[in-house]
């Protein structure tokens, strides 16, 4: 009998697809799910029990957070990632760590195929096939909700057929949460104005503070990684989840992200990322009292990059091993403490700490006096500068 590995949510496509395959194709059914640090023990537990509703073989739960952080988080924070200066790749840097996950767990369980319930209009579709052929190119990926195009109605009279009840309601928001963030999608993230409404955005449960309070926090980093809050060492996972608490509760890290999907066309999504926003813009300013002026030029464009080869799922190509060689080369320097400034919705970096700051007085004091170097000396630096542009004047005088 073929056995088929499912990338399992619990949600009315991947429960259609897991007794598709049993009922109509013959398969031995097996499903995973992997938890990148967005499920409770009890919404793990719920999807389980749906899997097994659905007469599946086996289930289980991966937890891969601690890998998603040293295998991608890490670099994103290094190398101080937001797709359009905007969006911190949320979904993109889980779904190739789930992705390879479930592709480790499909040849450990000796699957003769693959299926993921992605449908054929956004990115996922994407991430999850080239991790998949190119990790088990032998094993044939099923997709039957792209490719059938079902509603939601044959759906659930399919699965009722079949012994399957359940609550199939559409919810009216999709929401995919995570430790790097959470993101919504919704009639609103569907137009190109409007907003999203106030009590849809994840930390709406807590209260709103009032206009004038404010709150500061000291962001410790060692080589470029956050290592302490508030001075009180922790592992960077446990300080990520930290900062998303202390940024919920302040309504920080909320936004909207206009960008190019893998497959051509626009999409637009809601977002809510406070730790990731927080700890790049909190990184970047420790950065730029630590590096020199080439490497952060060398780093803008590489993050670039970095950021649009995770985005299209390309996580394995060599070049991602090769830019993030560059970052960790850079970060042995980045070290200090950062202080952020977080007020309703909002937050600043009041300034840094560091053995490293490159600030040093005994050079010069900017726009006050210089030490290291006489007036002769920039008067001559600023003659030898003109000289290109002085020569294209001369060549090019009077050309409009």
């Amino acid at each position: 009998m073929n056995k088929i590995l499912l990338a399992f949510s619990g949600g009315l496509d991947t429960s259609y697809c897991a007794r598709y395959f049993a009922v109509e194709l013959g398969m031995e059914v097996h499903t995973v799910i992997v938890d990148t640090g967005g499920f409770s023990a009890q919404e793990l537990d719920t999807i389980k029990q749906r899997a097994l509703a659905c007469g599946v073989a086996s289930h289980v739960a991966l937890d891969r957070t601690d890998e998603l952080y040293q295998r991608v988080l890490r670099h994103c924070i290094a190398g101080n990632v937001l797709k359009n200066s905007t969006y911190p790749l949320s979904v993109s840097a889980e779904r190739v760590i789930q992705a390879i996950a479930i592709a480790e767990h499909a040849r450990a369980i000796g699957a003769t195929h693959l299926a993921h319930g992605s449908t054929g209009a956004g990115n996922d579709q994407i991430r999850f096939d080239v991790i998949f052929r190119i990790m088990c190119p032998e094993i044939e990926v099923l997709t039957p909700i792209r490719d059938m195009k079902l509603s939601r109605d044959q759906e659930i009279a399919y699965l009722a057929e079949h012994g399957v009840e359940g609550d199939w309601t559409k919810a009216s928001y999709s929401i995919n949460q995570g430790i790097w963030g959470t993101t919504v999608g919704g009639k609103e993230t569907l137009t190109s104005d409007k907003p999203l409404p106030e009590d849809v955005w994840p930390s709406a449960v807590y209260p709103a503070p009032t206009d004038n309070a404010e709150k500061t926090i000291t962001i410790s980093f060692d080589k470029g990684q956050p290592v302490a809050l508030d001075g009180a060492a922790m592992n960077s996972v446990e300080l990520l989840r930290m900062l998303n608490d202390v940024g919920a509760r302040w309504h920080i890290g909320r936004d909207m992200h206009v960008g190019d999907t893998i497959i051509g066309i626009k999409g637009r999504v809601a977002f809510e990322a406070p730790c990731a926003l927080i700890l790049i813009k909190a990184h970047h300013a420790l950065e730029k009292n630590t590096l020199t002026k080439w490497q952060l030029t060398l780093k803008d464009q590489l993050s670039l990059w970095y950021g649009q080869l995770l985005h299209e799922g390309q996580f394995l190509e060599p070049a991602m091993r090769s830019i993030e060689a560059f970052f960790d080369d850079t970060q042995q320097v980045v070290t200090g403490d950062v202080v952020v400034n977080i007020r309703r919705e909002r937050f600043s970096v009041d300034g840094v700490r560091s053995a490293n700051d490159l600030m040093r007085s005994s050079f010069a004091t900017y726009g006050e006096e210089n030490r290291a170097w006489t007036g002769q000396d920039a008067k001559g630096f600023a003659t030898i500068s003109a000289v290109p542009t002085s020569l294209w004047m001369s060549v090019n005088k009077g050309d409009k």
